[in-house]
């Protein structure tokens, strides 16, 4: 059975039982600090759990995509070395929000995987909670008699709670579950061990395919459980374990969901899976990996060094160095892969193949730099190993390597052995616990619970509409970090306060009481579907009514440079052409950053074109058309742009002016005229691909004007020209020009005289023309020099030493002759006499430079050159 069909009739199985078929959600999360990713299926969900929202059915299914690479549920170390860990993998999901539980998911299970798919139940065990005396819960009683209906007692399982109560985190919702697992075996090594004994044992061929989570609890913040008041079920079913089933295969990675990918790495790097077990686990890695980056990308996230973007570049970058150290590939090739991810993919997940050239330039790019920073740490590593007196390389400075230069420990182990030196690895170790503790100790944080003053969580955000409102405080939390001391965490039953999102920064006011008390919010932001206002305080009396009062200005010129984004999408895809796609923003105050898809720089016109282009819909003075409640389909047939990445309802908002027209959550001004100017500031690439303009609008762009005036004036005054400035810079450019060609005649005239008084100073030492001697030249005239000596003498060996602006210049020539018959190396050489002068360098083999702080050092350097002909 191919994997297309797997899935398909798990979606078909659970619509036939009246569940709602869902797209998957975007990967990379937007609102939920608690993860940086999409990690089971029901991270999409998360809101419906929680009561912040209401599904639109009470029965769904899905296929979600989801990457564990992060925090509690990390697998990225064992994924390559097993064949049935994962970057990324699909989750197959069926929900229930307060409908069927325990009875129906468990029969649907046992129908699908022994009637649907018809899998042998002789080889199926499933585990059932065993209890927990800590948290005083007895065992699931209710799950093992209902499975007592399908399935022989003896392959009932009991577990621990570490393998069979699944928590979402250390608070919410959480309960017991049931395990099915599949024992592929062979006949002959089930009679061995029984496969019982194998479960949750880390087994590759005795596997959790399924599991059923029965959510009937809430985790408080001091341990405690609470009942909810509905209970839910939580499943998720490994699509690429179920395919090794279906497939009759002993590994996930034989399935047809990788085989094709591997295939290609083979054929690219003229490899052969199966031959040797280094180069296996370099292509798992690989055929794994490029996977979790291509639909990261596809669904916004690009690699970067900070947060979400910084866990992509590290599964991109592993993918890399297995690649070069197993694989023998110096050169980019990983990208090449993207298009049969998309030939196997595309259909399921159609970002996949509307983002695929992007992936690809994307991809190659990093694969570019990191090649880079690999030779550089070749190179620091030789150094490394040069400057170790024993046979073992200090873990520190193994440490540095990986954290400043990117360059991990088993490839400088790898190297290390190659040269016959080790690594300390405990003392590697040391230093990493260091740096993760002072991570953690700089970010730890302390929750409490929520204070419930209203059962009724309902909440109404009226901020499109006014900035000034009566509300009413329904729930709060104190959180505690190390970073920003005490906070208050605020929930009103409605608030004029935009949180955080599409770009656009949260809003900031006050809450103020009747009695006169004013609370300050810092920021908004939104929380699985909850609008939370910080504050450094909490009110004095927490019932009764407070107005709500919103920054005016922070709300209006973030307004401005919102809708200044939206024009300038119009602009990039009227000017640069349709393909651009708008990959990220920022909506401040004081500024706005946008980035999109575009494959080469935007040249000076054509950013003056969209600056014209935008600041044209603001002289028209276009109006707001604002649809709150159309429905996503409708929007998209009248011209809407619906974004990458963004997860959308239903029914969306939909903000027109003139002929730009896209989805959007975010605050707008009410006629494009609002926003007075529109400036360009800069523009740059953040990625192959991908473009990044910052531009002001309104109160900035003024300022902006007001600055670059003085600067004019001060510039007028420093020429003493108050009419004509161009013209008296033009001049003392030209007089620049001209004093410069006098300086270079004179060095030319100077290296000449030097050149002759030198050719009198040779020492012949083993018919070797030696000199090693202090010069008054730049380091260009000394190249000179050596070049033009080198021209009228054979066999030389200079080394020439020079101080410039308090730093110290060393510089080395040998002849092309000595180099072949003395074996010389002058790059070797002036890397050895840097140390005399604190620095370093390298070169040619006949020509060669290195710099160092200490010119003191100069004199030294020049004696010790000698024992290289001696």
């Amino acid at each position: 059975m191919k994997s297309q069909d797997i899935r398909a009739k798990f979606l078909n199985f659970f619509e036939s039982k009246n569940h709602l078929i869902v797209p998957s959600a975007p990967m990379v999360l937007k609102d939920d600090p608690t993860l940086m990713f999409v990690n089971s299926g029901m991270a999409p969900f998360k809101e419906y759990f929680l009561g912040n929202a209401n599904p639109k059915k009470n029965r769904i299914a899905d296929t979600q995509k989801c990457l564990r690479v992060s925090g509690k549920h990390n697998d990225l170390e064992e994924v390559g070395y097993d064949t049935y860990h994962h970057t990324l993998f699909e989750m197959l999901g069926n929900w229930s929000f307060g409908d069927y539980f325990k009875k129906e998911a468990i029969a649907w299970a046992w129908e699908l995987l022994t009637e649907v798919y018809g899998i042998d139940k002789n080889i199926l065990y499933v585990t059932v909670f065993e209890g927990s005396d800590e948290d005083g819960l007895g065992m699931d009683t209710e799950a093992y008699d209902i499975w007592e209906q399908y399935i022989d007692k003896d392959r009932i399982l009991k577990g621990n709670k570490k393998d069979n109560f699944w928590e979402m985190g250390d608070q919410g919702p959480c309960g017991p579950c049931s395990e099915i697992h599949v024992d592929i075996r062979s006949d002959e090594e089930k009679a061995k061990i029984d496969g019982k004994e194998l479960v949750n044992k880390d087994h590759p061929q005795v596997v959790e395919i399924w599991n059923l989570v029965f959510i009937q609890y809430n985790r408080k913040a001091n341990g405690t459980l609470d009942t909810l008041p509905n209970k839910h079920i939580d499943t998720g079913m490994g699509f690429e374990r179920l395919c090794m089933v279906l497939q009759g295969v002993q590994s996930n990675y034989d399935t047809d969901v990788f085989t094709p990918i591997i295939k290609e790495i083979e054929t690219i790097t003229n490899s052969k899976y199966g031959k040797d077990s280094k180069s296996d686990v370099a292509i798992r890695v690989i055929a794994d990996h490029v996977r979790a980056v291509a639909f990261s990308i596809a669904d916004g996230q690009l690699p970067s060094n900070t947060g979400a973007g910084y866990v992509i570049r590290r599964i991109l970058r592993r993918a890399i160095r297995y690649g070069f150290t197993f694989l023998n590939q110096k050169e980019p090739f990983i990208y090449k892969l993207a298009e049969t991810l998309n030939k196997q993919m595309g259909e399921a997940f159609p970002e996949i193949n509307s983002q695929e050239r992007l992936i690809e330039n994307v991809i190659k790019e990093e694969e570019h730099s990191f090649l880079r920073t690999l030779d550089q740490g070749l190179l620091l590593l030789d150094k490394v190993i040069e400057n170790t007196s024993t046979k073992t390389i200090d873990g520190s400075r193994a440490f540095e390597l990986y954290d400043t230069y990117g360059f991990p420990l088993d490839l400088t182990q790898l190297i290390a052995r190659e040269k016959g030196y080790e690594v300390d690895e405990i003392g590697f170790d040391q230093e990493m616990k260091k740096q993760k503790e002072r991570s953690r100790s700089a970010s730890a944080t302390e929750t409490s619970d929520w204070i419930v003053l209203s059962e009724d969580n309902t909440e109404e955000f009226i901020g499109y509409d006014t900035l000034v409102a009566d509300v009413k405080l329904t729930r709060y939390r104190k959180v505690f970090s190390k970073k920003e001391g005490d906070q208050y965490q605020l929930v009103f039953n409605r608030t004029p306060f935009y949180p955080e999102g599409g770009g656009q920064v949260g809003d900031i006011g006050s809450i103020e009481a009747k009695n006169g008390d004013v609370v300050h919010i810092t920021d908004t932001k939104k929380e699985n579907n909850v609008i939370i206002h910080y504050s450094n305080q909490l009110p004095t009396h927490i019932d009764g009514t407070f107005t709500a009062v919103v920054n005016e200005d922070h709300r209006r010129l973030s307004a401005s440079n919102h809708t200044a984004t939206h024009l300038l999408h119009q602009a990039l895809r009227t000017i640069l052409g349709t393909h651009v796609e708008q990959k990220g923003s920022l909506v401040k105050p004081n500024y706005l950053r946008f980035d999109f898809s575009h494959f080469s720089k935007v040249n000076g016109g054509q950013l003056q074109e969209i600056e014209d282009f935008v600041n044209a819909r603001i002289r028209e003075n276009l109006p707001l058309e604002e649809q709150r409640n159309i429905p996503m389909q409708k929007a998209l047939e009248e011209g809407a742009i619906a974004l990458f990445g963004e997860k959308y309802g239903d029914n969306v908002r939909a903000i027109r002016f003139g002929q730009s027209m896209e989805l959007c959550g975010g605050t707008h001004v009410k006629q494009t005229g609002d926003i007075w100017y529109f400036k360009i500031k800069s523009e740059s690439a953040i990625a192959a691909g991908i473009r990044r303009i910052e531009a002001i609008t309104n109160v900035a762009v003024g300022k902006y004007f007001e600055n670059v005036e003085k600067q004019f004036e001060t510039v007028k005054q420093i020429l003493k020209t108050p009419v004509e400035p161009a013209k008296a810079v033009q001049s003392l450019q030209d007089e620049n020009a001209s004093l410069k060609k006098q300086i270079e005649i004179l060095l030319k005239d100077k290296t000449k005289n030097l050149k002759g008084e030198i050719s009198n100073e040779f020492d012949i030492i083993n018919d070797i023309q030696f000199l090693a001697k202090k010069v008054d030249l730049d380091a260009k005239g000394i190249k000179d020099l050596c070049f033009e000596l080198g021209a009228e003498h054979n066999n030389l060996f200079l080394i020439f030493g020079a101080e410039n602006n308090d730093k110290a210049i060393l510089t080395c020539y040998i002849s092309k002759e000595l180099v072949a018959d003395k074996n010389l190396n002058a790059g070797n050489i002036v890397r050895e006499l840097g140390k005399y002068i604190k620095g370093g360098g390298g070169g040619q083999s006949f020509f060669a430079t290195a710099g160092g702080k200490n010119p003191a050092g100069i004199e030294d350097a020049l004696k010790a050159s000698k024992q290289y002909i001696t």
